[in-house]
């Protein structure tokens, strides 16, 4: 059981059927595209995802906001390129509506020059309305950690976020990471409140954990993360669960819960929705070739439902 949840009602990633939703311009290791945010409004599926390519053709270019047809189609409503946000890369994005109405996009973004991440925000009264014009950091990390990828929640006990966190005390190896836990009181100035899911050492996550999910049950929380071993395995990071409260979580089992087939194994960046009616979860997945597209999975069983909002 997990927070009152037998491991068979929770909505783990099979890969086997799932439905691809975007696939990347090119082929091969590099070409990717994922890392999605998610949420449900009015019985409407909306992401932000990016694009990227190889790391020597320019990494992460361009996050999209779309909207998903009831047939599996994408259309997309606007998009953001890294250069408008000054960065040498974006990576996932958290797509959230406020308390106002107002729809809010968080880019994480590679500080030019450096290895250091940070996140800025977009304010725009409808989801095709991003500009660039008025954005603002609101998780700047320091000279010590950069922050990125951050999972985000709105509703009403306010606002909680999970954010990946990478030390630059060693520029060879800033791929380590771990999840703090922060709160706002407006989704602007964010307190940190410490690690919420750190590595641990001789596991199979034991050079990163990065939380990309939250499922809420009472007080307890359920959790998805991607996890590795090595610094080999950075971009290829597999699925992992974790449990306790949203300060701090603990890794459930001595391996990952999903994964893709080898020779390349990402099943990374799991978003969990509902739509009232069947639990829905999209991740970026490997494939054959080395690229990585985004796919989604149905799960008829209610499970732990999430709400309104970022709540992945």
């Amino acid at each position: 059981m997990i927070a009152g949840l037998p491991l068979t009602d929770l909505p783990i990633p099979r890969h086997a059927g799932a439905e691809t939703i975007a696939v990347p311009a090119d082929r091969g290791p590099g070409h990717w595209v994922g890392a999605a945010s998610v949420l449900v409004l009015d019985g409407v599926h909306y992401l932000a995802y990016r694009s990227r390519r190889p790391v020597d053709d320019g990494r992460g270019g361009d996050v999209i906001v779309a909207r998903l047809g009831s047939d599996g189609s994408l259309t997309e409503l606007c998009r953001i390129d890294k250069a408008a946000m000054d960065a040498e890369s974006l990576e996932r994005p958290a797509l959230v509506v406020d308390g106002a109405g107002s729809w809010r996009l968080y880019l994480s973004c590679a500080t030019t020059g450096t290895r250091h991440w940070r996140v800025e925000m977009l304010r725009a009264p409808a989801p095709d309305a991003f500009v660039t014009a008025g954005r603002r950091v609101v998780m700047p990390g320091d000279a010590h950690v950069g922050v990125k990828d951050p999972v985000i929640i709105c509703d009403e006990p306010g606002w909680r976020a999970w954010i990946c966190c990478h030390p630059l005390d060693d520029p060879n190896a800033t791929d380590r990471m771990w999840t703090e836990f922060a709160t706002s009181r407006d989704g602007i100035d964010w307190t940190m409140r410490g690690p919420a899911l750190q590595p641990t050492p001789g596991r199979w996550d034991r050079r990163g954990t990065r939380v990309t999910a939250i499922i809420e049950r009472g007080d307890a929380v359920i959790a998805f993360y991607d996890g590795r071993a090595t610094a080999a395995e950075n971009w290829e990071e597999r699925t992992g669960i974790a449990t306790g409260r949203p300060h701090n979580l603990e890794a459930v089992g001595d391996a990952p819960v999903a994964q893709a087939p080898q020779p390349y194994p990402a099943l990374r960046y799991a978003a969990v929705v509902d739509d009232g009616h069947r639990t829905a979860v999209y991740y970026e997945a490997g494939c054959e070739d080395g690229s990585h597209e985004l796919r989604r999975e149905w799960f008829e069983r209610p499970g732990a439902r999430p709400g309104r909002g970022d709540r992945e």
